[in-house]
Order: structure tokens, then sequence, then C-alpha cells
């Protein structure tokens, strides 16, 4: 049956686990957390070693995998089985290999949990082979997050981990990772190993544990090109400059792409002529309303003519940095400096 992360993962902190599970999708990072739980909790060490097989799809056929399935735990009540890479698996979308998995999903072998971690695609609904995952195992398809839910996922993430967070902190922690969330987790899993107690995670715990200048960073050059300062942009552009590894061309472009996109998005709905506060602007862009306020400025500042002219310039310094319409000897520092130039008059 169809199933979302949470409900599953909860599921597997009460003990509960199902048969089969097929994880599919884009986003690896959810299809990743359950593969970990299962793989650390489902059996206890000592029966790890005889009850718990893990198989790679480029290694295997799927008789191997439902063989392996079929086995009767040693000394346990229960053997897990898990596929990593399953979308490599030889025969998965041949005949034999379908008719294998069919037959198993029938009459699965009730002291096992099989876990394929079908990674990257999904299979094909429309097909026998995948109305029948669909309907026999607890499938999740995992889809890449949008950017204006990465906000709500570190806020969740910290949630978790029982850590209260500044709005602040999250929001720099979005502008400079962006929605790659196995990195995400990582940089705030290090970060809060700094710290023996639940203290509250601020934009400066973020600065130092996360290596953004507090300062100089892609979040405060957002902001002072919405407020118009461009002494103070120029100056964190001349950081950047000074500091190419911590603060990529491509990273800076990438953000504020989203950030005039996100202006273009309210002028939009000013357009449209609907009223909206700031928690419906907030939801529209994909932002705590505590920024709300500053979107509202800078899209002031910005008339929708100029937004729509800066996405223009930011397609073309993004084009340049990938070295189309750029001669040799440019560097990506000028490269910023010019695009900061022209979305600022």
């Amino acid at each position: 049956m169809a199933a979302n992360f949470d409900s599953v993962y909860s599921e597997l902190k009460k003990g509960n686990y199902s048969p089969v599970y097929f994880l599919q999708g884009e986003e690896p990072y959810f299809t990743d957390r359950i593969v970990d739980y299962i793989e650390a909790n489902a059996l206890e060490e000592s029966q790890k070693g005889f009850n718990q097989i893990i198989l790679y799809g480029k290694d295997v056929e799927m008789s191997a995998v439902i063989n392996n399935a079929r086995r009767f735990p040693m000394m346990s009540d229960r053997q897990v089985v898990i596929v990593k890479e399953a979308q490599e698996i030889k025969d998965f979308n041949k005949e034999v290999g379908a008719k294998l998995l069919e037959n198993y999903l029938a009459n699965p072998q009730p002291s096992t949990i099989l876990v394929f971690a079908y990674k990257y695609k999904n299979v094909d609904k429309r097909k026998a082979i995948g109305k029948l995952i669909e309907k026999q195992t607890v499938s999740i398809t995992s889809k890449k997050l949008y950017d204006n839910q990465i906000p709500g996922f570190i806020k969740s993430y910290f949630g978790e981990k029982e850590f209260p967070v500044t709005e602040k902190a999250i929001q720099m922690l979005a502008d400079f990772i962006g929605n790659n969330l196995s990195r995400l987790s990582n940089e705030i899993d290090k970060m809060l190993l700094n710290f023996g107690e639940k203290v509250k995670i601020e934009d400066s715990h973020v600065s130092k544990y996360v290596g953004i200048s507090k300062e100089y960073n892609v979040f405060e050059l957002q902001k002072s090109i919405s407020f118009k300062q461009i002494l103070k942009a120029n100056q964190i552009i001349n950081y950047f400059q000074a500091n190419p590894k911590s603060n990529p061309a491509i990273l800076v472009i990438f953000n504020l792409f989203n950030y005039f996109n996100k202006l273009l998005l309210i002028h939009g709905a000013r357009m449209k002529n609907t009223h909206q506060g700031k928690n419906e602007i907030a939801s529209l862009i994909g932002v705590s309303p505590f920024f709300v306020d500053e979107y509202m400025t800078a899209a002031k500042n910005y008339p929708v003519q100029k937004v729509m002219q800066n996405l223009a310039f930011i397609r073309q310094a993004d084009m340049m940095t990938k070295g189309v319409g750029a001669s040799g000897n440019v560097t990506e520092g000028y490269l910023l400096k010019e695009l900061i130039f022209k979305l600022m008059h």
C-alpha cells in the first residue's frame, strides 16, 4: 500500500515491521533513513551475523533476492534482507524477474523483512509489477522537495532532535545548503554534536559550526539587495571573491535566482488583485512570516519589470560560469561583481 515517510517511520519506531518495503523516488534521503533504521534496529546485534543480508542490485538477479527472502531465520524470530540500489537489479523489468517478484509478493515469507531501496527513479505504476508493488508492499515514493519546503524540513528535523531553533538560523541553512537533504541533515547533526544540552540554535551557531560567515553570506547579500544597500552588497561580494571555495559563484547565483523568483511570485499575486497577509505571502514564497517584511520591501524596490530583467541577468551569469558567452580570463569574482551591479541599478 502507498504510504508516506512519517507514518512508516513512526511505525518502525514502535517496533511494527511489515513483510516487504519498496522505497523509490528521486529523493534518496527518505529511502536512506528507513533503510538505516531497519538495518540498525530490526534485529539484535547478536542476531545480525546470520539473519541480516545486504544485497546490491548490480550484483544480483531477482532469483537471488527471492531465494534469500524465503530462507528461515537462524536462532531468531525473523531475518532482514535489504536490497540496496535495487534499481540496478538486472532482470527487474524483465518478465522472468517480474514474475518471481509477483509470486513472492502473493505469499511473502512472514519471518522475513524484505526491503527494496529503488533509488533515484520510480517503477512504472501503469505496468502490472508497478500496480502489484503499490498493492502488496509498504510503498513510499519520495519526491524532491521544492525550495519553499526546505525551511519546514529543517524545522521538523530540529524538532525531531528536540532542539529549538530560530527562524534566521533555519533560513541561513536553507539559503546556504539548499535542497540537498542528506547534506542538510549531516551539517545539522555535526553542529548539534557540539552541545551537551538542548540549547536554542541561533544564526551565530550556524555561522560558527557550519562555516557560514555571520556577516558575509548569501542570506545577508539578499538582505542588502532588498534594501538597496549597495556598499554592503559589494563588501559581501568582495568577501566571496576572497573566499571562493566557501562561496562558489554557482551557489550564489542559484540563491539569487530563487530570491528574485520569490519576488516575481509576490508581484504575480498583486496583479491578481488578491489581498494577502503575512502568513499567505510566507506560504506562497516558502519563508517564515518573520522575513515577509524584507521581501515586501524588496518588491517595492524592484518593480516586476526589473525583477524579470534581473532574472535574465542571473540566467546569463549562470551560463557564463559554465563557460558559455564568457572569455577565458573572466573570473567568478568579476562575474559576481558585474551581476550585483546589474541587479541593483
